[in-house]
């Protein structure tokens, strides 16, 4: 394993999912890839669209800072992209040679797992990777 990929959204199960990362990059000294995904706003006219998007844009950056001090000697990269998240991270897995993905889960409902899916499912369904998918904390 040398590139590992951590998609973050600041949720509990993206902290645990973060956390567990961090400790498999550091055993296997692999580069670490944290990646916040922003989705664009469904509807709205271009002007309003591109100041949702900046502002989304600043509040995952401002997730991702605290992250950055805890990556200690490792090689750490980090970046907010614009996009449907598991699109965009399986996109950015592709792009960089990603060989391990790693993200969290929601725990979402039955109901809401067949209404909705949930960007795991998908990002293994379409990964071109080995994927681990954490659980929150208990």
């Amino acid at each position: 394993m040398q590139k590992l990929l951590i998609a973050y959204d600041g949720s509990d199960s993206a902290r645990a999912a973060f956390d567990f990362a961090l400790d498999l990059a550091g055993k296997y000294g692999a580069e670490l890839h944290v990646l916040a995904v922003a989705r664009p706003p469904e509807f709205g006219d271009e002007v309003e669209t591109e100041a949702v998007i900046e502002q989304s844009r600043r509040h995952h950056a401002h997730t991702l800072q605290p992250l950055k001090s805890r990556t200690g000697a490792l090689k750490a990269h980090f970046e907010v992209k614009v996009g449907h998240p598991a699109e965009t991270i399986v996109l950015y897995a592709e792009d960089h040679g990603i060989d391990h993905i790693v993200v969290g889960h929601r725990g979402h409902g039955l109901f809401e797992r067949w209404l909705i899916g949930s960007v795991a499912r998908q990002v293994i369904a379409y990964a071109p990777c080995a994927v681990t998918v954490v659980r929150p904390r208990a």
